[in-house]
């Protein structure tokens, strides 16, 4: 039986449509005199900084200007910031990698400092570049102040849509300027500035459709390709977001009913699920809390739609799944709703933080919603899932009126190569499962797959694979490979209370 159609407010659906250490700098580049290049960056000390402001890494950094319009070179420009992180070796290789973030309207330089011990390896041969696509981080980002008709609880639909315009209204920048087919040419101008070969390519999540389309456009540029968690250049996201969300729920309820220290200490977690589901979509909580941030008590209204962000957000990483089991039997058993609520509220603080949600609409208006065919879209499927459908009609009544922008004619063709491809999949991802990987592979003449058993979103950083990553960068070749290492990383065990794991 199809469950009630849920309103969900825009600014928590981009969060669920959407998607957490100084060194020292011995050598960066200089511009050299490449063809065509454009003029250099000048490049200075600097510290990047990671999410939540607290990990930090030494790097070297600078800023390129660029036309908005690459077709009105003479119009207005923007600055595209730029961060080199230098080579472990005295003679690093000539090419440089490069971290291409996700969301869309994630940071490159914010993101990679989350991730960076899973690329230290690389570093020891080679310069890492992060480049900030435009519209992200601070390349000219497309930010919305968040309007309180978008963070209130269950607004009308009316109420999010006019503060979607008033987002659109309030940017000094031209929107369909800020798409994956423009980034690529920025990102290749950075490139030839910095005077490097080639750039060995890592694209993680919506940074994936990133990497396909500059192998497509630039494959001479291109030395190696990693993409982990794998966007299919023509598949348009969006239709399919609530049912991977709720395979990977549908995972977590079956792991821990198949493993006796959960199953034992929490009984039928769908049970629980479900009861807490009813209970919030029939009315609000009130929660008091410590304030994530401040530590102030504060009281929230704990709705259906944090819920639903809590466990949307939570399923994407072991670590956070391990909790899952005891959030939802201390919520629905106990009424110890503060946990749960406050993982709702660190989600939401810490997303908001991270994207840049007008650039995110003007990926997904152009490159996703124009493409959609409702004959292929099962409603009836959509709304026996905790998600429902209302996040896709609020999606496509966004695009209504945000406008598209430039897209190159074949970017929703499927890429073929025959460069070696390193696919990294969590087999328990609930946004771009092991299917999607394999889609995009079918036209990849040379590839590896790797998934990670019940594993969540974004690979890298699980057991062997930075080492496998390292080797595959640094020979350019597949051939040695070995993936049964990755078979042997498991997810964390569930938590049977709050001190961790049973012993």
């Amino acid at each position: 039986m199809p469950l009630p159609r849920v309103q969900i407010p825009v600014s928590r659906l981009l969060l669920l449509v959407a998607l957490g250490m100084a060194m020292l700098a011995f050598f960066f580049p200089r511009a050299s005199a490449v063809p065509g290049a454009p003029a250099g960056i000048e490049l200075v000390d600097c510290e990047i900084v990671g999410s939540g402001g607290y990990a930090t890494l030494a790097a070297k950094c600078g800023r390129l200007q660029v036309p908005e319009d690459p077709a009105r070179p003479e119009g207005r420009s923007i600055e595209l910031f730029v961060a080199v992180i230098a080579s472990q070796s005295r003679i690093p290789a000539s090419d440089a990698f490069t971290f291409l973030a996700g969301g869309p309207g994630q940071a490159a330089t914010t993101s990679f400092v989350d991730l960076h011990q899973a690329f230290e390896r690389i570093r020891k041969d080679r310069d890492i570049v992060l480049v900030d696509q435009r519209g992200t981080g601070r390349s000219a980002p497309l930010d919305c102040e968040q309007d309180e008709t978008m963070i209130g609880v269950s607004p009308s639909q009316e109420k999010v849509l006019q503060a979607i315009r008033e987002c659109l209204a309030s940017l000094d920048a031209d929107p369909r300027q800020y798409t994956t087919s423009v980034a690529v040419d920025d990102l290749e101008r950075v490139r030839k500035a910095l005077g490097y070969s080639q750039f060995s390519v890592y694209g993680g999540s919506y940074g994936t459709r990133v990497g396909l389309h500059y192998l497509r456009k630039y494959p001479d540029s291109t030395r190696t390709l990693i993409l982990d968690g794998v966007v299919p250049a023509d598949m348009n996201l969006g239709p399919g977001i609530a049912l991977t969300a709720q395979q990977a729920l549908q995972n977590v309820f079956a792991r821990c009913a198949g493993e006796a220290s959960c199953a034992d200490r929490f009984g039928d977690v769908r049970e629980h699920f479900q009861h807490l589901s009813e209970t919030l979509r029939g009315s609000a909580m009130s929660v008091r809390l410590a304030d994530p941030v401040s530590g102030a008590l504060r009281d929230i209204s704990f709705d259906y739609y944090r819920f639903a962000i809590a466990i949307r957000l939570l399923s994407y990483a072991p670590e956070s799944v391990a909790l899952m089991p005891l959030l939802l039997y201390e919520a629905a058993s106990k009424d110890h709703v503060g946990p749960l609520a406050a993982q709702a509220v660190m989600i939401e603080a810490n997303l908001s933080a991270a994207l840049s949600f007008g650039m995110h609409n003007s990926i997904v208006c152009t490159e996703d919603v124009p493409f959609y065919d409702a004959a292929k879209i099962d409603l009836s499927a959509l709304q026996k899932t905790y998600l429902g459908e209302s996040q896709l009609e609020l999606l496509q009544s966004i695009c209504e009126f945000w406008p598209a922008g430039k897209i190159d004619d074949d970017f929703k063709d499927p890429v073929v190569s025959d460069l070696p491809v390193l696919l990294l999949s969590g087999g328990a991802d609930p946004v771009t499962p092991p299917a999607y990987a394999e889609r995009a592979a079918q036209t990849l003449a040379a590839h590896v797959h790797l998934v990670g058993r019940d594993m969540g979103h974004i690979l890298a950083h699980v057991g062997c694979v930075p080492r496998l990553m390292a080797r595959y960068v640094r020979e350019a070749s597949l051939e040695n490979i070995d993936a049964a290492c990755v078979k042997e990383a498991g997810p964390m065990p569930f938590f049977t209370s709050f001190n961790g794991p049973q012993p």
